[in-house]
């Protein structure tokens, strides 16, 4: 079996967890190809790193399992490193909260073992796109968690106009909106006041952020619907993020946003539920009074 390992640069106390994961690999046989600038990160903090079979320098790279050691949004940079390719992802939690990577440190040799038993689930998430009319967008331009298009730091309240398959229009008065796919409920979308939805259901949500109307609330359309975004800003422009990764937009640029044809893979043990990893990371359901 091969692994493609990619990882965070920023949490270098609990990276030093990672020889327990390479560890893990070369002790069932396995090879693994690592990202370059993660590998010489690690190099860099005297780690002792068995050699890789293959360093990663673009997306061209192949394995049957990808592991991502870090917080989310390492999972979500190397969803938009795997792309097409069908590569499941394990997400192994060497940030904080981390809600999409369940599994801990602690348990890497255990996971590993369970891998080579087939003893798991995978989940087939959605993934969402943005299109902007008349050019393209410099980024890749599929997201995972969340398309959203905000205002510019300093720049005023800003006019969206939204349309939903060219026929029913939304016109929000705030500071952006966020379009989630289930996987994005618990993010960005969620911290907004947004709904939390199963990984599994075939919808998408709408979540503004800051609307100037307090009847204004975030609303669950399907997943088939295609979600036309006009801006008029004071500024002139506004700021696209996918997943994190911000670029600028002319004000006259409108953006398509439409499920995705393919879906990203996610490895789940089969023990560890999603309503089990809302009751552990964000405590939902609990009485603190008990």
């Amino acid at each position: 079996m091969k692994f493609a390992i990619f990882g965070n640069k920023h949490q270098i106390k609990k990276s030093r967890s990672i020889e327990q994961l390479f560890n893990a690999v070369t002790s069932h046989g396995d090879t693994f190809a690592i990202d370059k600038p993660f590998y010489e990160f690690l190099q860099s903090e005297g780690l002792m790193i068995p050699e890789p079979e293959e360093l990663i320098e673009d997306n061209s790279f192949s394995a049957d399992i990808a592991i991502s050691f870090g917080g989310d949004g390492t999972l979500l940079r190397t969803a938009s490193r795997i792309g097409r390719k069908e590569i499941p992802i394990l997400g192994i939690n060497a940030g904080r909260l981390g809600f999409l990577t369940t599994t801990s440190n602690e348990d890497i040799d255990y996971v590993i073992s369970v891998i080579h038993k087939g003893e798991y689930d995978i989940e087939r998430h959605n993934i969402i796109e943005a299109i902007p009319d008349g050019r393209g967008l410099k980024n890749y331009p599929f997201a995972l968690n969340e398309i959203a298009v905000m205002k510019h730091d300093s720049s005023s309240m800003m006019t969206l106009e939204v349309t939903l398959n060219g026929k029913d229009r939304i016109t929000y008065q705030a500071d952006g909106l966020i379009v989630a796919a289930p996987s994005g409920s618990t993010g960005y979308s969620l911290s907004v006041g947004g709904p939390i939805i199963a990984p599994d259901a075939n919808v998408l949500v709408l979540t503004p952020i800051a609307p100037h109307s307090l009847s204004t609330r975030p609303l669950v359309i399907s997943d088939s619907s295609e979600i036309g975004i006009k801006v008029r800003s004071r500024s002139g422009n506004y700021l696209i993020a996918l997943d994190g990764r911000n670029e600028s937009c002319e004000e006259a640029t409108t953006i398509t946003v439409r499920k995705a044809d393919y879906k990203q893979l996610i490895i789940r043990r089969r023990e560890h539920t999603f309503i089990q990893n809302l009751q552990e990371k964000l405590m939902w359901g609990t009485d603190v009074r008990e």
